[in-house]
C-alpha cells in the first residue's frame, strides 16, 4: 500500500505554494530563518534521487530553526509526544500552531486481538510561556521620571506672562489676601469619659447667697483650730528635745501620749465637717484625699489611746497625731479657699444681666477648637460651679488604691513580722505619710487666686467643667467690638459730592451698614438721628471680597466700602486724596459721599494678643468691618498681624453670624464688652486647668513616696527615724510646691 501511494504522488504535479505549505510556511512568502524559495528562472541542479534511497532527514529539508529545535529536545529530557516549546521571543507560524491546537491521528499499530491497549495517563500537553525577565527597576523609574520632566518643560512656558497682565496685578493691589482653611485630617475618635451626674443648674445669685452663707464661721473655726494644733505641735518637738518641755510632764510618757491624743481630738471637732465629709465619700463612689486624711486621723487617734496600754509608763516610741491633725487642718484650709473663689465667681456672673458667654467649638475653623463669645441665656453655669473638679478626678482614681497598698504595707510590717502590737503604729504611720497637706489647695487656692483677677476684668470661670478641654493649640474669634468696643470708633468728618441730598447719602449708608452688621453700626445710627434721615428698605446685600458691600435701595445701586473697593468697581475718585479710614458711598457708579472715621485702640488689646499668642492660642479675625484689615492693623496700631488668621469675607459673616450652633459647655461668663475680659478668662482657664493637674500629679506622688517609706521604716521597725516630727517635716516639705504653683496662674 505504501508503494502505490509513492507512485501516485509521484505522478501528481505539485506548485511552489503547495510544497511550501506542505513543509510549514503557510505561505508563499520565506519565513525568517529560512532558505529563500528558488525562482523558476534559476539553473537546475543535480536530480534528486528516490525517496527510498534517501534518509527521513535527507528528504524533508530544514531550517536553522527547526534544526535548533531538534537539538533542544534531544538534549531536554523525553517529554509526552506532540509538545512543542516555543522558543523565547518567537512565535509559531500558524499552520504549527494549528496543528498543534487540533493534531491529526496518528495511525494506531495492529494488535493481536486477545490483547488490549494499555490505557495511557492523559499528560498536560502544554508548556508555560517563558516569561521575559523583569526591567531593571531603577533604569524604569528613570525614565518614568525623564518622560515626566520632558512633559513639564513641553508646558512650562504656555501660561508665561500671566501674573504681568493688568487685571492681575490690579486685583492683588486692591483686594487683601485671605487665610484657606486646611484639609481636615483623620483623628482618632477617644473612647466618651464617664459622666457624673451634674448638680441642679441654680442662678449664680443664689449660689453666691449658699457659699457666703456659713462662710465667717468656717473661717472662725479655723482659726480656733489653730490654737490646739499649735500646742499640739510644741508638745510633739518638745517630746523631740527641740524644745523645752514643761517639767510637770517630764518622764510622762503615758500623760504626754493622753494629752496629744485630748489636742488631736479638739482639732477634730473643730474640723468635723472636713472629717464626715472625708469619711462618707465613699459611699458616694468620690474617694478622695480627704478620706486619707480621716481615716489617718482615726488609725493616729487609736494608737495614741492604746499606746500606754500595750507598754506601760515607757513608751518606745511616739503616736503621729501632730502630722495627722496638721493634714486635717489643711484641708479645711483648702475648702476655704475654694468656697471664696466659688463666691467670687457666682458673684460676677450674677452681676450682669444679658452676660456674654464663652464657648469652645469644636472644629469651628481650621479643623480646631475655637472660643467664641455670644450672647444668650446664662444656662448651666451653676450646675458646672458646683461640679467635681480636676484635683478631686485624680485622687477619685488613686485614693482606692493607695489606701489597699497602706493597708498590705501595715500587716506585713506587723503581723508578718510576728508584731502584732505595732499593727496600728503602722497603720497610723502609713495613713499619715499618704494624707499630703495639700489634698484641698491643688484646686482651692489657684481657683481662689484666678477668680479674684478675673471678677476685676468683669469674668468668672464656669467651673471645672469648663476648664477640661482646654488642652493643645486652639483659635479664638475677634470680632468688631472685641477690637474696637463702642466709642472706639468716632467720625472725623463728612464730605458729600454731586448733587445727591446729604440726607439720602447718609440713610443709604447707614442702611447698608446695619444690613451687614457692621461694628460702624453706632456711629452711622448717631450721625442718622443727628441728620434727620431715616433707614430704608434695602435688597440684595453682597459682601465683596475686594473690601466692600452693595445692596439695591429703591432701584439705585448703592456701594459702601473703602477707597481700594471703589477702584475696583471703577467709581471714579477725587485727585490726590489722602483719606486713610474712611467710608464711601456710591450711588449708581457715582460717588456721594465719603464719611472719615477715627479708631482707638483700647490699651488693653495689645496686651491681650500678645498673651494669647503666648498660649498658643491664634486669633481669627471674624470682622465685618471692610476697614479692620491685616495690614491696617499692622500698619497703624503694630499688633502682630501675620500671627493671626483672616477668613475669606463669606467664612468671616458664617463665623460672626449671631444665630448659630454652640457648644453646651461653658467656658466663661463676660460681664465687658472688648478683647481684656475675653482673652483673660480664656488664658486663665488653660492656665487654671495646667497648675491644678500639676499639683495634683505632685500631691499623688508624694503620698506614694510617702506610704513607701514608712512602709520600708516600720518593716525594720526603725523607732527612732519614723517619729512624728520627721513626718510632719516630710508633709512640709511636699506642701512647698503647691503654693508656688497657685501663685503663677494668676500672672499673665
Amino acid at each position: 500500500m505504501a508503494k502505490d501511494r509513492d507512485d501516485q504522488l509521484d505522478q501528481e504535479e505539485f506548485s511552489l505554494d503547495a510544497i511550501l505549505a506542505e513543509f510549514g510556511s503557510g505561505s508563499g512568502e520565506a519565513r525568517q530563518g529560512e532558505p529563500p524559495a528558488v525562482p523558476s528562472d534559476a539553473p537546475a541542479e543535480a536530480p534528486t534521487p528516490p525517496r527510498d534511497e534517501l534518509g527521513e532527514e535527507d528528504w524533508f529539508p530544514e531550517s536553522p530553526y527547526a534544526r535548533q529545535r531538534k537539538e533542544g529536545r534531544e538534549s531536554a529530557p523525553e517529554g509526552p509526544r506532540g509538545v512543542v516549546t516555543p522558543f523565547p521571543g518567537r512565535g509559531l507560524p500558524e499552520e504549527e500552531e494549528e496543528e498543534e491546537a487540533d493534531p491529526e491521528p496518528e495511525e494506531e499499530e495492529d494488535l493481536p486481538p486477545d490483547t488490549e491497549p494499555e490505557e495511557v495517563p492523559e499528560k498536560n500537553k502544554v508548556l508555560e510561556f517563558p516569561e521575559p525577565e523583569p526591567e531593571n527597576p531603577v533604569a524604569a523609574g528613570i525614565d518614568q521620571l525623564r518622560r515626566r520632566a520632558d512633559q513639564f518643560a513641553e508646558h512650562m512656558f504656555e501660561e508665561e506672562g500671566a501674573e504681568d497682565a493688568q487685571e492681575v496685578r490690579r486685583a492683588e493691589k486692591l483686594i487683601p489676601g485671605v487665610d484657606r482653611e486646611e484639609e481636615l485630617l483623620p483623628v482618632r475618635e477617644r473612647k466618651p469619659r464617664k459622666v457624673l451626674p451634674p448638680a441642679p443648674d441654680l442662678p449664680p445669685a443664689e449660689l453666691a447667697k449658699r457659699y457666703s452663707r456659713g462662710l465667717k464661721g468656717l473661717r472662725l473655726r479655723l482659726v480656733l483650730a489653730f490654737f490646739p494644733l499649735a500646742a499640739l505641735l510644741y508638745l510633739t518637738l518638745a517630746l523631740s528635745g527641740a524644745l523645752p518641755l514643761p517639767g510637770e510632764l517630764a518622764g510622762q510618757g503615758a500623760l504626754c501620749c493622753y494629752l496629744s491624743a485630748g489636742l488631736q481630738g479638739a482639732v477634730l471637732l473643730l474640723c468635723v465637717d472636713a472629717l464626715l465629709k472625708g469619711l462618707a465619700r465613699p459611699f458616694y463612689r468620690r474617694p478622695g484625699m480627704d478620706t486619707m486624711t480621716a481615716l489617718a486621723n482615726l488609725a493616729a487617734l487609736t494608737d495614741a489611746l492604746t499606746l500606754p496600754t500595750l507598754y506601760g509608763g515607757t513608751l518606745p516610741r511616739q503616736p503621729f497625731c501632730a502630722a495627722a491633725a496638721l493634714s486635717l487642718w489643711f484641708v479645711l484650709w483648702g475648702e476655704l479657699q475654694e468656697r471664696r473663689g466659688q463666691r467670687l465667681a457666682c458673684r460676677t456672673a450674677a452681676s450682669a444681666s444679658e452676660p456674654y458667654l464663652v464657648t469652645r467649638d469644636e472644629g469651628k475653623w481650621n479643623g480646631r477648637d475655637t472660643y467664641t463669645k455670644w450672647s444668650g441665656p446664662l444656662s448651666g453655669f451653676g450646675s458646672q460651679v458646683q461640679g467635681e473638679n480636676g484635683a478631686e478626678s485624680i485622687y477619685r482614681r488613686v485614693v482606692p488604691v493607695l489606701f489597699l497598698a497602706c493597708v498590705l504595707f501595715s500587716l506585713l510590717s506587723s503581723v508578718g513580722r510576728e508584731r502584732k502590737e505595732d499593727l496600728l503604729w503602722c497603720l497610723s504611720a502609713t495613713l499619715c505619710a499618704a494624707a499630703p497637706l495639700s489634698a484641698t489647695l491643688c484646686f482651692g487656692l489657684p481657683w481662689r487666686k484666678l477668680s479674684k483677677r478675673l471678677s476685676k476684668s468683669g469674668a468668672a470661670i464656669a467651673g471645672w467643667q469648663g476648664v477640661t478641654n482646654t488642652t493643645g493649640s486652639s483659635n479664638l474669634l475677634l470680632t468688631d467690638i472685641d477690637l474696637f468696643p463702642v466709642g472706639a470708633v468716632s467720625l472725623n468728618g463728612v464730605k458729600i459730592f454731586g448733587d445727591f441730598p446729604i440726607e439720602r447719602v447718609v440713610g443709604f449708608t447707614a442702611t447698608v451698614i446695619r444690613d451687614a452688621g457692621s461694628g460702624l453700626d453706632k456711629v452711622f445710627h448717631d450721625l442718622l438721628r443727628s441728620q434727620g434721615a431715616i433707614y430704608r428698605h434695602g435688597e440684595g446685600l453682597t459682601a465683596h471680597e475686594g473690601g466692600g458691600l452693595s445692596e439695591t435701595i429703591r432701584g439705585q445701586q448703592v456701594l459702601v466700602g473703602s477707597a481700594s473697593f471703589m477702584v475696583l468697581m471703577d467709581v471714579a475718585l477725587p485727585p490726590g486724596l489722602k483719606v486713610k479710614n474712611a467710608v464711601f458711598c456710591a450711588i449708581d457708579g457715582d460717588l456721594a459721599g465719603i464719611f472719615a472715621l477715627n479708631y482707638h485702640l483700647p490699651g488693653t488689646v495689645a496686651p491681650a494678643i500678645d498673651s494669647l499668642i503666648h498660649n498658643r492660642i491664634t486669633p481669627v479675625l471674624a470682622t465685618r468691618d471692610f476697614n479692620l484689615i491685616p495690614s491696617m492693623l499692622r500698619q497703624r496700631f503694630k499688633l502682630p498681624a501675620e500671627k493671626m488668621e483672616f477668613p475669606s469675607v463669606d467664612r468671616r459673616r458664617e463665623l460672626s453670624e449671631p444665630d448659630q450652633d454652640h457648644s453646651e459647655t461653658l467656658t466663661a461668663v463676660l460681664c465687658r464688652e472688648g478683647l481684656g475680659p475675653y482673652a483673660e478668662a480664656v488664658v486663665g482657664s488653660r492656665r487654671l486647668r495646667t497648675a491644678v493637674r500639676l499639683s495634683a500629679v505632685l500631691c499623688c506622688l508624694g503620698a506614694a513616696a510617702g506610704a513607701l517609706l514608712a512602709f520600708y521604716l516600720t518593716f525594720v521597725a526603725a523607732y527612732d527615724s519614723l517619729t512624728a516630727v520627721n513626718l510632719v517635716v516630710f508633709l512640709l516639705m511636699w506642701l512647698v510646691p503647691t503654693p508656688l504653683i497657685a501663685g503663677w496662674v494668676d500672672r499673665y
